[in-house]
């Protein structure tokens, strides 16, 4: 880790934390997580009710824990939250409402495979030495925080129930959590501040909740104490070409999704991502994926929320995520301690998620303005951003005129910009004069130790972050679910 993101950490990636409070911090990971919202909102398009969707909202519970054990403690070895991705979930209720459960259990099966063979062959790592330096990487960034304000703003403001109730939690939970992080940058010593910000945050937006009766904690008295979680409980799965095709190619989605969040846990904590690394990671995603598809059918990504309480807590440990992911497993076993989970308020956690989406914005931006802007960045800039965003605000009717696939790639804005920039990347010619001076710009800002560069051992990309509040995230799933809802709910 470079001195400057040390300096700006409590607690780096590998630094030991106490057993103690390494659950208090990964339990506030986990309340600070939607993770069950995609199994319902996927259970209920295919059909399932009563126990069966219970059943699938635990696994995916137990399905999360397993996935971020073996990404942040074996494979990536980054503090890296795995949760359900909404990028597939058009997909996944158009193949489960027509062709059956157990085919689309069957669909997740090869591509999870495939996801794997691209990190055991190391052809994922040279494609992002190739076609995303961190100028690309600032743009995914910076689209991502974009494309998540509508689903934040329109989670705190929902009008699924009581409108006044939802609004005064939720903008309870933005502020204090903001109020928080301004104490952070005036006391910059104030440890026990950076640490459990989002737990006072969650639990004080509770609180205003329930005294207005907002929260509903009825399903914890319903739940049974003790259910074991196990494979294929809709059956055997079954396997239509058509669909296995088509969900290899919605994953590749699901692994530019992720990639995003490595970057950005990279620029929070300074923590090198070599190509070694980037392969271990790429395989972490596809088991977890097949994972993910043997206990429910909810393939895995990283969670940009996640990362983005790191850059709030400056707690970076990987102590802390395994720490998360075995009170998830944990859960997976206990239901009743799931519906607690359950019972908080959406609306208070879209508060704390509305402050990982103005971080997202601020780090986006930091990591580009390190490149020169001429013409080509320019137009790489402009080009991506406008079709990232451009997702947010297509009509129904126009998304429903195009083929089936295109429809799911729209429903990710993330997918859309990110391929964009990508592709015009390495589309668009370099001009020298411009590398020269960027190079330039690289150095110096490697030598005050708060630039960004692509090191000759390994994909490395850095952005300082100032003060006591400079924080970012990466993308990550949650904010997916607008779009991927929008179209779900049109085919299912």
């Amino acid at each position: 880790m470079t001195q400057q993101h040390s300096q700006h950490l409590i607690a780096g990636v590998n630094d030991k934390i106490p057993v103690g409070k390494s659950l208090i911090l990964g339990l506030q990971h986990v309340l600070s997580m939607d993770l069950y919202i995609m199994p319902l909102i996927l259970g209920g398009a295919i059909g399932l009710k009563g126990g069966d969707l219970s059943f699938l909202l635990q696994m995916s519970f137990f399905a999360c824990g397993i996935a971020t054990l073996l990404q942040s403690g074996l494979f990536m070895r980054y503090p890296i939250v795995q949760g359900p991705s909404y990028v597939p979930l058009a997909a996944l209720c158009a193949i489960g409402a027509t062709m059956g459960i157990p085919t689309m259990i069957g669909s997740l099966l090869p591509g999870a495979v495939v996801i794997m063979l691209l990190g055991v062959t190391k052809a994922f790592s040279k494609f992002i030495r190739k076609a995303i330096p961190p100028f690309i990487g600032g743009i995914i960034i910076l689209i991502v925080g974009l494309t998540l304000v509508p689903t934040a703003v329109t989670g705190v403001f929902s009008t699924s129930g009581d409108f006044t109730v939802n609004a005064v939690g939720g903008c309870v939970t933005f502020i204090v959590l903001l109020a928080c992080m301004i104490a952070q940058y005036r006391m910059r010593n104030s440890r026990i501040l950076h640490m459990f910000s989002v737990i006072i945050a969650l639990a004080t937006g509770t609180l205003v909740s329930w005294l207005m009766g907002g929260t509903d904690f009825s399903a914890v008295g319903q739940a049974s104490w003790f259910s074991l979680p196990h494979v294929f409980h809709f059956g055997a799965p079954q396997f239509n070409l058509q669909a296995c095709l088509l969900m290899t190619v919605v994953y590749l989605f699901v692994l530019l999704d992720t990639t995003g969040t490595w970057f950005t846990v990279q620029a929070i904590t300074g923590e090198p991502m070599e190509d070694e690394r980037i392969d271990r990671g790429t395989v972490g995603e596809g088991l977890g994926c097949l994972v993910g598809a043997l206990f429910g059918g909810t393939p895995m990504t990283g969670y940009s929320s996640n990362a983005g309480l790191i850059a709030i807590t400056k707690v970076a440990s990987r102590r802390v995520v395994i720490a998360g992911g075995a009170i998830l497993v944990c859960l997976g076993f206990c239901p009743k301690l799931m519906a607690v989970i359950t019972s908080l308020p959406t609306p208070v956690i879209n508060g704390v998620f509305a402050m990982v989406c103005m971080t997202l914005i601020s780090n986006g931006v930091k990591m580009v303005k390190d490149t020169v802007m001429d013409d080509r960045a320019t137009m790489i800039l402009g080009v991506s951003v406008m079709s990232g965003v451009s997702t947010m605000i297509l009509p129904d009717s126009v998304i429903q005129m195009a083929p089936q696939f295109i429809q799911y790639f729209l429903s990710s804005g993330i997918a859309v910009g990110g391929t964009v920039a990508i592709v015009l990347q390495l589309l668009l010619p370099k001009t020298q004069g411009s590398e020269a001076v960027r190079t330039q710009r690289t150095d110096a800002a490697d030598d005050s130790g708060a630039g960004s560069a692509v090191g000759g051992d390994g994909l490395k990309l850095g952005s300082g972050i100032g003060g006591g509040s400079g924080s970012g995230v990466g993308p990550g799933d949650a904010g997916e679910v607008a779009g991927a809802v929008r179209i779900a709910s049109a085919q299912c």
